[in-house]
């Protein structure tokens, strides 16, 4: 994958992130305050507690740091997968969010 079509699906997984937290402070009493700072968002739960998310550009990853622990994902041609066991970012992203917010977060790639 070159350097331009890594930036072209991290940026649209960024997008989604960015969009499903518009959806989740619109719809629930979650409070989720994500900020954006160049390829970084900080998701900030009423708990105080975090999940960062950055682009790693050199490796062609994303990683996300949650209390459960860090994760690598790469594009695999579908969607972005952990490094270490396959499994998927946005249900990763909702299964941690949930966990620390305390409420059932949903978190899903954009169509």
């Amino acid at each position: 994958m070159t350097d331009l079509e890594y930036l072209d699906h991290a940026e649209k997984a960024l997008k989604a992130v960015e969009l499903a937290c518009d959806r989740i402070n619109d719809e629930t009493d979650a409070d989720v305050d994500n900020q954006r700072t160049g390829g970084m968002i900080t998701l900030t739960f009423a708990n105080r507690s975090q999940i960062v998310i950055n682009l790693q550009k050199p490796l062609q990853e994303i990683w996300m740091a949650a209390r459960a622990g860090g994760f690598h994902y790469k594009f695999n041609g579908r969607q972005w997968t952990d490094t270490k066991d396959a499994s998927e970012f946005f249900s990763g992203l909702s299964r941690y969010a949930s966990e620390q917010s305390g409420q059932t977060l949903g978190f899903k790639p954009l169509d």
